[in-house]
């Protein structure tokens, strides 16, 4: 089992930054891939960004360029910086952790972006 603990979401204008973090801790395996995803209301669960533990990254093409996804494997913690938020980043941010010890998912965070 792995347990996926979200911080960092909150209210911010439009052109503001936030920094997500997702700690997990159990059973992790050396080799994994960590991600972010988000749903908005009404949309269908969307791929934000995902990370290996050996670093190879890749972005949707919404945030490509404005959020830097990052992890310490030490500390077993993926971040998500997000710059330049626009108001239809506004969604659920949920923390994905897959490897071959199976697939978990954080509760969620929510992060809110005004005009």
């Amino acid at each position: 089992q792995v347990q996926l603990v979200e911080s960092g979401g909150g209210l911010v204008q439009a052109g503001g930054s936030l920094r997500l973090s997702c700690a997990a801790s159990g059973s992790i395996f050396s080799f994994n891939t960590m991600a972010w995803y988000r749903q908005a209301p009404g949309k269908q669960r969307e791929l934000v960004a995902t990370i290996t533990s050996g670093g190879s990254t890749n972005y949707a093409d919404s945030v490509n360029g404005r959020f830097t996804i990052s992890r310490d494997n030490a500390k077993n913690t993926v971040y998500l910086q997000m710059n330049s938020l626009k108001p239809e980043d506004t969604a659920v941010y949920s923390c994905y952790y897959g490897s071959v010890g199976g697939i978990y998912w954080g509760q969620g965070t929510q992060v809110t972006v005004s005009s």
